[in-house]
């Protein structure tokens, strides 16, 4: 009978504790890191033949939230070009920066 008392006490407790233990509710952060790097890089000027151009970049973000090319990956020099002019060392609104993190991010340009 002691046993199953203690049973009952410890789950009573562990009941308890579970309900208090919920995290709460972090807020949203206002707009994605993908979405900030789309709005750099959304006024281009390129030609019909270079639409449709893709690449892939590699950045990190320093600890001022500013981003840091580390390369571009494509065929096109103009695209490359065009993508470290628009976002290196441009700041960027994110909540967690964790510095010297790689990032990967393909870019495709269209008309």
């Amino acid at each position: 009978m002691r046993k199953l008392s203690y049973v009952i006490v410890a789950a009573m407790l562990l009941s308890t504790s579970a309900i208090f233990a919920n995290t709460p509710e972090l807020p949203e952060p206002t707009r994605g890191l993908s979405e900030q790097i789309t709005e750099l890089l959304s006024d281009n000027s390129f030609s019909e033949g270079e639409c449709d151009s893709t690449a892939q970049v590699r950045f990190t973000l320093n600890e001022e939230g500013q981003i840091v090319v580390l390369s571009v990956e494509t065929a096109s020099e103009n695209l490359e070009r065009f993508v470290k002019n628009r976002l290196n060392y441009k700041k960027v609104k994110i909540s967690n920066v964790v510095e010297g993190k790689l990032y990967t991010v393909p870019v495709r340009v269209t008309s």
